[in-house]
């Protein structure tokens, strides 16, 4: 797709940031010198993709390789798929904007079965068919790889292959092969053939499925040496690629900070756990690999945060020992370190105070059921007495909410255990911090969904009445000044649960659903469940088989071809352990649970104690006084940066700064921000000549080379021209006065409309809204100058005076009358002054 038909539908869309593809760290190659191009496919917006690191990872691994182009694309908010079809184009790329159909490849994320409908839609805008079976040689390949294809067979017919476990080692083994078999041809069947036999891949179409009169699916390999497909795993993440030039999104993601993996799977055996299942064993991230990692993202991204990720972090075996290196080195920085899953009992108060040397990050604790009983059911090895301690802790600290994660349906629970799940939520939200100041409770409840590799993928899962009842239930109890409470909508935990222990027979579901219109179905103002009832009620599909009943152990499961490690024996054992109430302790420090996925020769634990590394940084930061210095800063917004909102324009510049070094100055107190204030904002969809923003630095520098540091740094379209020494506080613009030129894109300004204003003696008034009140203007008191140049552009310069400050965008609709819909594909210019 050409750039100017990319042109034309960018400003009519919310938010068009999204699909720029200039970001920093982007990568853009010459297709001409690569052999293999594949497009890596996130099923949701870009906001929630571009936070997902093993994407990151993916499109490191293959752009690192010479041969090898990959690009980006995501599903497109419902605006742009109407532009999109409106104008008959195919879904593309990011980076290059080529249609998805032009790729050799195409990689799925499979995060989440409430993605699979905009799987579908993706498809779809690519103009490439659904089925596996109706694409020939031309179509892109389609791969698949992420959580959910640990149980694939829901969307297996989509899907030519799919990478069972880690992705790193065999997405360039998939590559690899890709180059091979075809410089010798464009042979698809040879092609996936020879795929199956990288460890971790999976090619449905190479296993025959069949239903027994029960209603079971049975799958048997028809051209594949071994029954199953074993799960691909790193053994070491020390070895393993992570990127250190991750791409910064312009649209603000949902985590917006450096993620840093410091460990991948998880030992405590929770029982309802299906990642604490599916990535095992425990395998860390040494401290110097992690320091060098944050160090060389951090140079390249100008991040304010780093967020540690693991299924625990706080089981992290240096964990006091890694956050005091990374504090010791980025607290003068002001870069903040956050912990996302901090386990009850890890949360001690040596590492709070460690973190809250910047700012309080957020913490969140997961009980998961509030008796002891059912803790131990699900061998959550935590205390209340461990719990009460973490929160009071958090809270004696100086934090003023802690989120806390409860679930309803587990196996074996009773009303009693509801109601202890009230007891505690009352006895956390009674106490005191500093100043016997009550913290705030976030209470979240979900519904139990039974997932496949985990002792429990033989439950039953709550109806849905039963879910609202108890969701109910709990709300009402818990509805208290101190306590927020939400929950999940349980008719999204049905159709989760629906599609994490389904077979092949929910394909025609999908299609079906998506036909009604059902995409983005995790999103709570976009999922009907009423069209999927009607989808459901077209196919015959029983939801109550898939996810009400309890299975019997020896009934075969969709997943049974799947080997993640973890031996079925060994499930079988916990779910008995479950019902007879004995937990089982963490293997990393224990006894080995004999779960089957370690050989302790090339596979094992991977866990570092708190003596085995020394402190691996020792440089000295001075932190004293500074000359203080303000810069006033002077720079364009052309081109696409016109697509650039004022947050964004913010992280842009604030980033830059940070990837500089540049000694900019912080406020005090507990959430220190950088000293930079902006103009007035400039809309969405308007160039400038000028606009300008104020920084205060710490530092002297030379307002050439501040210039020309952040002309490196900025991405197209954003081009600072001036830069000078100003006083404390200046104003940044002291003109009242500010001019645009304006061309209209299919339609031709009316010169009688403005002749009629010029001579009129009348005032004309127009009603805008500010602040959610209606004012009148008369526009005669605003508009100082208006004429029509001969090139057939706008020109007009306004009067901008406190209480009577007016939009261009304002002058257009009610002086020329146009749609919103011109006013957007204009291209609207201010002057410099």
């Amino acid at each position: 797709m050409s750039t100017q038909r990319l042109q034309d539908i960018l400003p009519l869309v919310e938010k068009p940031s999204r699909y720029l593809g200039t970001e920093i760290n982007s990568v853009h190659k010459d297709w001409q010198k690569t052999k293999l191009s594949i497009a890596l496919a996130f099923p949701d917006l870009y906001e929630i993709g571009t936070s997902h690191f093993g994407l990151q990872i993916l499109y490191h691994i293959l752009n690192q390789r010479a041969d090898t182009v990959a690009e980006r694309v995501f599903a497109p908010a419902t605006d742009m798929q109407h532009y999109l079809r409106a104008y008959g184009l195919p879904l593309m790329s990011l980076e290059s904007h080529r249609p998805l159909k032009e790729f050799d490849i195409i990689g799925f994320s499979l995060l989440y079965e409430l993605n699979y409908t905009n799987i579908l839609l993706m498809l779809d805008l690519a103009q490439i068919p659904f089925w596996a079976r109706d694409r020939q040689s031309h179509h892109p390949l389609i791969i698949g790889g992420g959580p959910c294809s640990c149980n694939p067979e829901p969307v297996a017919d989509f899907f030519d292959a799919i990478v069972i476990g880690d992705g790193e080692t065999v997405i360039a083994d998939i590559a690899k092969m890709w180059i091979d078999v075809h410089s010798g041809g464009n042979d698809k069947k040879q092609l996936l053939a020879k795929m199956a036999q990288i460890p971790g891949v999976y090619v449905p179409a190479l296993y025959q499925v069949s239903f027994d009169r029960d209603g079971f699916q049975r799958i048997q390999p028809t051209a594949v040496a071994h029954p199953y497909v074993p799960r691909a795993i790193e053994a070491s993440l020390d070895k393993a690629p992570f990127p250190d030039r991750p791409v910064i999104p312009f649209t603000k993601p949902v985590h917006d900070r450096l993620r840093l993996e410091v460990s991948r799977g998880c030992s405590r055996g929770c029982r309802f756990c299906q990642a604490g299942m599916i990535y095992r064993p425990v395998r860390e991230r040494s401290i110097p690999k992690i320091v060098d990692l944050a160090h060389k993202a951090l140079t390249t991204t100008g991040y304010e945060d780093i967020s540690l990720l693991s299924l625990s972090t706080g089981d992290y075996g240096c964990l006091t020992e890694l956050l005091q290196n990374l504090m010791q080195r980025y607290a003068p920085q002001k870069t903040a370190i956050s912990l996302p899953s901090v386990r009850a009992g890890a949360l001690t108060p040596e590492l709070m105070r460690i973190i809250k040397q910047v700012r309080k990050t957020g913490f969140t604790i997961a009980p998961e059921a509030g008796s002891q009983r059912l803790r131990d059911v699900i061998n959550k090895n935590i205390s209340e007495q461990q719990i009460i301690d973490s929160v009071s802790g958090a809270f004696h600290l100086g934090w003023q909410v802690i989120k806390l994660y409860f679930m309803i349906g587990l196996p074996t629970e009773t009303e009693n255990d509801l109601h202890a799940i009230i007891d505690l939520v009352n006895r956390l939200s009674k106490i005191k911090g500093p100043g016997k100041r009550k913290g705030q409770i976030n209470v979240s409840i979900t519904t139990f969904i039974p997932k496949p590799h985990t002792p429990f993928q033989w439950a039953s899962q709550l109806n849905l009445n039963a879910s609202k009842t108890k969701i109910e239930f709990l709300r009402s109890a818990l509805r208290k000044p101190a306590i927020h409470f939400k929950w999940q909508n349980p008719e999204i935990s049905l159709l989760e649960g629906l599609f994490a222990r389904g077979d092949r027979r929910l394909a025609q579901l999908l299609i079906n659903a998506y036909g009604k219109g059902c995409q983005f179905d995790g999103w709570s103002d976009q999922f009907h469940f009423s069209k999927w009832n009607d989808a459901l009620k077209e196919t015959g599909i029983d939801l109550a088989f898939y996810t009400q009943r309890r299975r019997s152990r020896d009934e075969p499961l969709p997943w049974d071809h799947i080997h993640t490690g973890v031996e079925k024996s060994f499930l079988q054992q916990e779910w008995e352990n479950a019902y007879n109430g004995e937990t089982i302790t963490d293997c990393r420090a224990g006894q080995c649970s004999g779960c089957g996925v370690c050989d302790f020769k090339v596979l094992g634990p991977v866990v570092y104690q708190q003596t085995d590394q020394r402190m691996v940084f020792q440089e000295t930061i001075d932190t004293g006084p500074q000359e203080r210095t303000f810069m006033k800063v002077a720079y364009s917004k052309t081109g696409n940066a016109r697509f650039f909102g004022h947050l964004e324009m913010v992280h842009i510049f604030l980033r830059a700064i940070r990837r500089l070094n540049i000694k900019i100055a912080y406020s005090k107190g507990f959430h220190p921000k950088p000293k930079v204030s902006f103009e007035d904002p400039l809309p969405v969809g308007i160039e400038s000549q000028e606009e300008h923003l104020l920084l205060c630095l710490d530092e002297r520098l030379q307002p050439a080379r501040l210039m020309q540091m952040l002309n490196q740094h900025l991405p197209e379209g954003i081009v600072v021209h001036d830069c000078k020494i100003s006083k404390d506080k200046a104003p940044l613009n002291s003109s009242d006065r500010c001019a645009y030129r304006i061309r209209l894109k299919s339609t031709a300004f009316s010169e009688p409309v403005i002749q009629s204003f010029l001579t009129s003696s009348e005032a004309f008034e127009i009603q805008v809204k500010r602040k959610q009140k209606t004012k009148t203007i008369n526009l005669k008191d605003v508009l100082r100058r208006i004429h029509l140049q001969d090139d057939g552009q706008l020109h007009l310069e306004l009067i901008q005076k406190e209480g009577m400050r007016i939009r261009v965008t304002e002058i257009l609709q009610h002086l020329f009358g146009l749609s919103e819909e011109s006013i957007r594909l204009a291209r609207i210019l201010k002057l410099k002054n």
